[in-house]
Formats: C-alpha cells, sequence, structure tokens
C-alpha cells in the first residue's frame, strides 16, 4: 500500500508510535542524567533535573528531525530548530516547574518521590511537546507526492504550486450539453 493511500487516524498512530519510541531514549536519556547528577554531585536537585532535561532535549531533537518527521518540511531548519527550543523550554518548565512545587512547596524530596514528580512533569510536558511540535515545529508538507514514495525526493509545495499555476489556466471548460425544452 503507498503511503499516501493510508488513513489519517494510521498515520497519526504511526506519527504518535515514532513520537513514543524517541520519547522513551529521550526519557532514559533524562532520567539516567538527573540520577547520576543527584546522586553523584552536590546540584540542587532542580538544578540538576534542568541539565538532565536539556540533554534529552538535544537527543530528542535528532530523534524528531531524522526518525519521526524526516518527512516533513526542512527548508527552514533555523526556524524549526528555534521554534523546536523555544518549545521544549515550555516543556522544561513544565517538567521542572512540578519538581519544584513538590520538593520546595511540599518537602517531598526522597529519590523515589523525586522520581515520581520528574515521571509526572515528563508526561504532562509530553503532551504538550507532542502538540506542539507537530503543529508548529515540524510541519507537514502541503502536497503527499508519488516520489516520496518511490524513494525519490517529494517536489517541495513551492515547486508544487507553480506546476498546478502553469497547468491551471490551459483547462477548457467543459462543453455544455443541449437542453431541449418540450
Amino acid at each position: 500500500m503507498e503511503r499516501g493511500s493510508e488513513g489519517p487516524l494510521k498515520r497519526l498512530a504511526r506519527e504518535v508510535a515514532k513520537f513514543g519510541a524517541v520519547g522513551v531514549v529521550g526519557t532514559v536519556v533524562n532520567f539516567a542524567v538527573s540520577n547520576l547528577l543527584w546522586h553523584l554531585t552536590s546540584l540542587q536537585a532542580v538544578r540538576a533535573n534542568v541539565i538532565a532535561t536539556i540533554v534529552a532535549i538535544a537527543c530528542n531533537y535528532v530523534g524528531f528531525r531524522y526518525f519521526t518527521y524526516r518527512d516533513r518540511d526542512k527548508t527552514a531548519r533555523t526556524k524549526e530548530l528555534s521554534l523546536f527550543l523555544a518549545f521544549s523550554l515550555v516543556g522544561l518548565v513544565i517538567e521542572n516547574g512540578i519538581l519544584f512545587a513538590a520538593i520546595y512547596g511540599f518537602g517531598w524530596d526522597s529519590s523515589l518521590q523525586r522520581n515520581v514528580f520528574k515521571v509526572l512533569g515528563i508526561g504532562i510536558a509530553t503532551l504538550f511537546r507532542f502538540w506542539s511540535y507537530r503543529s508548529w515545529v515540524f510541519k507537514a508538507l502541503p502536497v503527499e507526492d508519488e516520489a516520496e514514495s518511490s524513494g525519490e525526493p517529494a517536489a517541495s509545495g513551492e515547486t508544487v504550486a507553480k506546476a498546478e499555476a502553469f497547468i491551471e489556466p490551459q483547462r477548457e471548460p467543459l462543453p455544455r450539453p443541449k437542453q431541449h425544452v418540450s
């Protein structure tokens, strides 16, 4: 089956699965770095977690760009990276804000409690990131092209628009059948 012929729910399910796979890798990196910093350094818990989140964000960008959203528009990489970093920063604030509230607001600062609230923060931030990345950062190409399924580079939206504008004026209206009045 050609990629363009699958339904929107199947495409969304595939995107969610790929996003989740990259997310799992990023989460493992995030937990590994934060727990190493918590146990091997004297950094404050939230500060160490911010560092871990930044490392995970870097890993995630590579995974999203080259795995999850590799078929998306690549023409504006600077804008893409800027938006990715901006939305990732919001996710970082969500994740670490929850951890901050647990530790400094409620005094829940054991290793287990930190990790529980880290999971909660990552979960909420992940919902935000999924929506923002797919809506604003890794925008879908305007037209799926048969060249994509054959392995050839897909035409850019601008190329498709020019081709359609070239073809459009040549279309002639179909002759209308004569109506007989009785």
